[in-house]
């Protein structure tokens, strides 16, 4: 599976083009660790435990959106974006989405 931010893939052409294809996931630290990042806001510094939930949270929604785009026959997806948003108090969504295409080479 191709996955592109682009809407074109270099030596590639798109041959159908199968629609809106998307993959999110709702992702809460555990309290230990917001307890940690509670301090570090005081003393600053990377909030590594955050880093890593979003770096799996992205990983996570990339691959629903791929499983998604795969079962119906695309081989890539193209123009991919990210969006984020606030679902409860300590909890958030990942949202990954593109268009699903079937390409050949050139």
């Amino acid at each position: 599976m191709i996955i592109s931010n682009i809407e074109v893939i270099p030596n590639k052409r798109v041959v159908e083009h199968l629609g809106l294809v998307q993959g999110s996931t709702v992702r809460a630290k555990h309290a230990g660790k917001d307890i940690m990042a509670g301090f570090k806001n005081i003393f600053g510094g990377e909030l590594g435990a955050y880093t890593e939930l979003l770096q799996e949270s992205r990983e996570e929604a990339i691959k629903r959106m791929s499983e998604q785009a795969e079962a119906i026959g695309a081989n890539a997806v193209v123009n991919v974006r990210f969006s984020t948003s606030a679902i409860a108090a300590g909890a958030s969504e990942i949202l990954a989405y593109g268009t699903a295409v079937r390409v050949e080479d050139r």
